[in-house]
């Protein structure tokens, strides 16, 4: 634990340093309702088209900003890398829940969580949208956009990939045959509200990571009554049964905190998957595992009340 925050406060006195070297531009790319929602574009330094990394912050669709000075240095590892940088508002679903005096019933948490994560991944898309029209002049590669997220963030690109393979509505407001390159996600899941999650077509390179004693997202899945969630082990599983590129970064007895560490402390990992699975379109499929002799055993087994009381619970 000793060594993680000692890197989150080697990573904050970096901050303000970096601030000043980023060159960030930002833009409105949608009105929805009474939320104005921008994105930040953070430009390269690296001359000529390049690739492009969209990023969703996390915080259980409830709060959390784009612009957080904790995610700067990830930022600047992939400016200095050759990717521009976009990160996004989109609606926090989830928001209405700190102001109650009682948690709904587990049904309406249900349909709120839903709900949260559909609209999300529909202001994914439009700014998505927006950045594929602004592509010439911003000079990104609309064949190299990647996304990544943390934590609800996480869900969101997960949850908007595998939208687009299975050509719901949502995804109609993209070019026919549009995909992404490639998806990071620090600790994330796919919600079904239909029971398990289908691929009706080939999805793009993922790279996920994950703790095992993560109580905030399911590592594996945790199901009730056809609903539930499939978490980085559960989709990696299926990755590597269908021969799908994948990377799965597997802590053990790891928590919630994998949903920010890696962007630190994996930078090197990262960076080959971008170049050998996104930018090489190397067909890869590999799995990392991970134990800290250092951390302690933790819990590893959770039920869907256990995260929905993490998250939400008062």
């Amino acid at each position: 634990m000793k060594k993680y925050i000692f890197a989150i406060v080697a990573m904050l006195i970096a901050v303000s340093a970096m601030a000043s070297d980023l060159n960030k531009k930002s833009y409105l790319f949608a009105v929805k309702g009474t939320d104005s929602l921008y994105l930040d574009h953070y430009v390269s330094p690296v001359s000529g088209e390049r690739p492009c990394m969209m990023f969703v912050f996390g915080g259980g669709f409830v709060r959390g900003t784009r612009d957080h000075e904790g995610y700067l240095p990830y930022f600047k590892f992939l400016n200095d890398n050759g990717f521009d940088v976009v990160s996004i508002d989109y609606r926090l679903g989830l928001k209405p829940l700190t102001t109650m005096k009682e948690m709904p019933s587990v049904r309406e948490t249900i349909g709120l969580l839903n709900n949260a994560v559909n609209i999300a991944v529909e202001d994914l898309f439009s700014a998505t949208l927006f950045i594929l029209e602004n592509a010439e002049r911003w000079q990104i590669n609309p064949k190299q956009i990647v996304t990544s997220g943390s934590s609800a963030g996480a869900i969101t690109v997960l949850q908007a990939e595998n939208a687009i393979c299975n050509r719901t509505p949502s995804a109609a407001v993209l070019p026919q045959g549009f995909n992404y390159a490639g998806v990071i996600s620090y600790a994330g899941a796919i919600f079904s509200v239909n029971g398990k999650p289908e691929w009706k077509s080939k999805p793009a390179p993922i790279m996920v990571f994950h703790g095992s004693s993560d109580k905030q997202v399911p590592y594996d899945k945790a199901t009730m009554l056809g609903v539930g969630f499939f978490g980085s082990k559960y989709l990696a599983k299926e990755f590597n049964e269908n021969g799908w590129p994948h990377w799965f970064y597997d802590i053990e007895y790891q928590t919630h905190d994998i949903s920010y560490l890696p962007m630190y402390q994996n930078q090197n990992e990262i960076l080959t998957f971008l170049n050998d699975f996104v930018l090489k379109k190397r067909p890869l499929t590999i799995t990392t595992s991970v134990r800290d002799g250092n951390e302690p055993k933790r819990e590893t087994k959770f039920k869907v009340m256990d995260y929905i009381d993490a998250n939400y619970g008062k």
